[in-house]
């Protein structure tokens, strides 16, 4: 297992969210054929405000008089926002174990794909799309507000990818408080994890209250690929816990299970929150598997939404 958190490469490229955009409008189509009415109300854009350009932001938003102000180093936009029926306001793990993978694959991809996947879906149901990045171990919020557009996604990517664009996040009390008082509106709240921390138990029981507020979707990222270790002749193996910073020494034995440890591990995490009524959702690196559980989901909860 190693780590890429000095790799330039992004966890998911254009080219990769292209590819998803276009499933999405395929499977979507076929779930929901004919014409649908536009989920927006009023009559246009409201001015909220001036931001940085962002990647993604449409040419004609740029505010070309203000730009010159800052000797267009950077680009300063105008933002416009119009109300929606709904948002999806997507909580993402940053944590340092995200990082960590198996064959240049980190788990950390299967949650950018997971931000794609959803974010592409609210834009094709004219949703608004907002990102909550957390770390367990440190306490740390990050967010981005909620707007609609692929730039919008993009930008959420990008943020999730590399830390840049996010705004902290002070937390208000809990993390419940602090998603409920995210967004003004009632959102789908998927929460995107490997859940590979030992606060499990605190942090379904914040999900639980926030999911009185929001509908909370707990996405489980299965991260047993990233513990299925070559076989090794040395009879003991020191192991560094990116979390904590500790060492540990393993048995040959001990490290050749910590793949079935950690497939144990999830399938605990998803009975616990089953169990205390959430919804769960279990995605793999597999892309074919991930796209048909992601996007059944999707069409599932559309009709949910519906009745």
């Amino acid at each position: 297992m190693r780590t890429r958190e000095q790799d330039v490469e992004p966890l998911i490229n254009l080219s990769e969210i292209t590819e998803v955009e276009l499933l999405i409008l395929k499977r979507m189509r076929e779930f929901t054929p004919g014409e649908h009415s536009s989920l927006f109300h009023g009559t246009g854009f409201d001015f909220v405000g001036l931001r940085d350009w962002q990647s993604g932001d449409r040419f004609e938003t740029i505010d070309w008089a203000q730009s010159s102000l800052t000797n267009f180093s950077p680009l300063i936009v105008r933002e416009f926002e119009q109300p929606t029926t709904s948002g999806v306001i997507i909580a993402a793990d940053r944590s340092a174990s995200t990082r960590c993978g198996m064959d240049g694959v980190p788990i950390a991809v299967i949650i950018a794909r997971a931000i794609a996947t959803i974010g592409m879906s609210a834009v094709f149901f004219q949703d608004s799309i907002g990102l909550v990045t957390f770390d367990v171990g440190s306490g740390r919020l990050g967010a981005v507000r909620p707007r609609i557009g692929k730039g919008q996604v993009i930008h959420c990517l990008e943020a999730y990818a590399e830390g840049r664009g996010l705004q902290d996040l002070e937390v208000a009390g809990s993390l419940s408080a602090t998603l409920i008082g995210f967004s003004r509106k009632t959102s789908l709240v998927p929460v995107v994890s490997d859940f590979l921390f030992e606060e499990v138990d605190t942090v379904l029981s914040e999900l639980v209250l926030a999911n009185n507020v929001h509908d909370v979707v707990v996405v489980i990222a299965d991260a047993s690929y990233a513990f299925e270790l070559p076989r090794v002749s040395s009879g003991w193996i020191e192991a560094f816990d990116v979390e904590s910073g500790r060492t540990r020494l393993l048995s040959r034995r001990e490290a050749q299970g910590l793949q079935t440890r950690v497939k144990a591990w999830q399938d605990d995490v998803e009975q616990r929150a089953r169990h205390a009524g959430l919804d769960v959702l279990r995605v793999s690196a597999d892309q074919t598997t991930f796209d048909i559980a992601l996007l059944e989901w999707v069409h599932e909860r559309r009709l949910r939404r519906k009745r």
